[in-house]
């Protein structure tokens, strides 16, 4: 109650960019979790044919983050933000309706270059609407966000019994209709004309010698994030033999964020400081991990033999889970808090896009890593992929901790920053 008390306490265009997160996560997870079975199974394509579709998605997503940031500085972040979500809904409805490779090849480029351009222009937007509240505004976003990311799946599996074209026809009709309630409620808002080129507005980002220390020292959070989705699933079907226990793991992480989000991002932005608050998250995140590794060095590698040892055994993966959730939420609204102070209002668009590219590049890279570990590990060393994100985890607190303290990274430097925007 009052999570919602607090979320009316924005402007409109807040609440519903908020409402919107949750359709476009829903939107998104109850299609992309399905594609590959979809263009294997149904439509008989090759394995290097559908990781191609889907490479070519990720890459038109990841690779043009900046594009995308530099669009909602210089022709205003609602304008891209209503474009991205238009061109989802046409990819989607690609994917609904098409069945050849050129086709699908369109799909997945639309999609990504919908997500390219929505992403950071819908953080600058917020971060500017929020004012001096937006480490809160984006602690409420994140539980809109986690909460799509539940119902998607479990929309996206109640209509694949029907058929995955069904699927992809529900998830452009969400994105249509997001497109539609933007149009209607973001109020358009004058840009101020640049004096410089995108180049230079580039160059300047990329030089920023603070901007990418901070970015740099955050690498842990980009790689142990996306361990939700395969460390931890792997270690809750070797644990249990059950691949349906995957499921509770979102369900444990929801729930989290549901319930402590708004909670943690209020008490700590008293208390602390931005870069102690971020680092204690980061290690958090990653010392979760040393739950899952002791008990993958210490279960039987045989299946449990009842569902109440099945259910045992999953703890640890279920601590873990709920340990890197508190640990994202500690962090994360606050690296979102302070990513327009290094440049003020007018690029923090351009902002957000080069840390969303450099988060999708150094999460690839984490994946490969600990995935390259998995395959060492198995069968002799099956704790070693947690070991391994416990290192990221602490690793990058420290290196988040060396940034702050020399740098002054926090509310000293983000009125500094606002002060003269």
């Amino acid at each position: 109650m009052k999570t919602w008390r607090l979320i009316r306490t924005y402007p409109l265009a807040v609440q519903v960019l908020l409402v919107n997160q949750l359709g476009v996560n829903t939107g998104f997870y109850l299609l992309i979790p399905y594609l590959a079975g979809y263009l294997g199974h149904d439509l008989g394509m090759s394995a290097a044919v559908v990781g191609v579709i889907l490479g070519v998605r990720n890459l038109s997503q990841q690779g043009l983050f900046l594009v995308g940031g530099s669009a909602a500085d210089r022709l205003g972040a609602r304008g891209v933000i209503v474009a991205g979500c238009a061109l989802r809904a046409v990819g989607f409805g690609l994917f609904a309706f098409g069945s050849s490779v050129p086709v699908l090849l369109g799909a997945s480029v639309l999609s990504g270059l919908a997500g390219a351009l929505f992403n950071p222009a819908v953080r600058a937007y917020l971060a500017t609407e929020a004012g001096d509240r937006r480490a809160e505004v984006f602690s409420l976003f994140n539980v809109f966000a986690n909460t799509g990311m539940l119902l998607g799946p479990l929309l996206g599996s109640a209509l694949l019994l029907v058929n995955f074209r069904l699927s992809a026809v529900i998830a452009a009709v969400i994105f249509a209709l997001l497109t539609v309630a933007q149009v209607l409620v973001l109020p358009v808002r004058r840009v101020e004309r640049s004096g410089t080129s995108v180049l230079t507005d580039w160059r300047g980002v990329l030089t920023d010698r603070r901007f990418l220390a901070f970015t740099g020292a955050l690498t842990g959070m980009f790689a142990l994030q996306n361990q939700l989705y395969l460390v931890l699933p792997m270690h809750a079907e070797q644990f249990t033999g059950s691949p349906a226990a995957v499921s509770v793991i979102f369900l444990v992480s929801t729930a989290a964020s549901l319930l402590l989000q708004v909670r943690i991002t209020a008490r700590f932005s008293e208390r602390w400081s931005r870069g102690r608050s971020i680092a204690t998250g980061l290690a958090l995140m990653g010392g979760s991990f040393a739950v899952t590794a002791v008990a993958a060095g210490l279960l039987p590698g045989a299946p449990p033999d009842s569902p109440g040892e099945a259910l045992l055994r999953l703890t640890p993966v279920l601590v873990t889970a709920f340990g890197l959730s508190v640990g994202v939420m500690l962090a994360q609204p606050f690296v979102y808090e302070l990513i327009p102070s290094f440049g003020g209002t007018a690029l923090s668009g351009t902002y957000f896009g080069v840390f969303y590219l450099a988060s999708g590049l150094t999460a690839a890279a984490g994946n490969a890593l600990i995935g390259w570990a998995t395959d060492l590990a198995a069968p002799s060393l099956p704790w070693l992929p947690s070991a391994l994100c416990v290192l990221i985890g602490l690793a990058s607190a420290l290196a988040v901790l060396a940034v702050h303290h020399r740098t002054g990274i926090g509310p000293r430097n983000e009125e500094s920053a606002c002060a003269t925007s």
